[in-house]
């Protein structure tokens, strides 16, 4: 069996520790949700739903952009989560992981925040109805690039 240090747990400063449990804790959180929102498009049940003023969420599950090329986004959301979470995991394992592992988050992170940020658009401009399944989703996803963006720089300007 392995010891904490033979894994460099113990070469990571506290704070990048913190911030790497705290994204575990956002990737189990968005794939709760997206997970919800999956199954709401597999088993085409309503959502339970806050439905009083801009707040309607079968509006937004069953719009048209709902969907991307015929895959529902919440499949592409609960994948995104998924990935992020295994990159995660496989960062401290596999030496390809832990010299790129940090990046390639923050590749498929910006991606992902800048769609969830049009589907943001999309329920205030476009549909004027808002999901606050989706609008946690967005919420959760932004904290989490934000961490991803906090470690990336952390570990260029801890080499430098």
């Amino acid at each position: 069996m392995t010891s904490l240090s033979d894994e460099g747990y113990d070469s990571e400063p506290s704070r990048d520790r913190l911030a790497r449990r705290a994204q575990f804790l956002l990737v189990f959180i968005g794939l709760f949700v997206a997970g919800y929102l999956s199954y709401l498009k597999l088993a085409e049940a309503p959502a339970v739903c806050v439905e009083t003023g801009p707040f309607d969420c079968n509006v937004v599950l069953n719009s048209q952009y709902s969907q991307l090329g015929g895959v529902p986004i919440a499949y592409l959301g609960f994948a995104v989560y998924a990935v992020i979470g295994v990159i995660l995991v496989l960062e401290r394992r596999v030496d390809m992981m832990r010299d790129w592992g940090r990046l390639l988050n923050f590749g498929i992170g910006l991606f992902a925040w800048l769609f969830s940020m049009w589907l943001v658009y999309v329920q205030f401009v476009l549909l004027e109805a808002l999901c606050p399944w989706c609008l946690t989703h967005e919420s959760n996803f932004t904290v989490l690039f934000a961490l991803i963006c906090y470690r990336v720089y952390r570990e260029i300007f801890s080499k430098a």
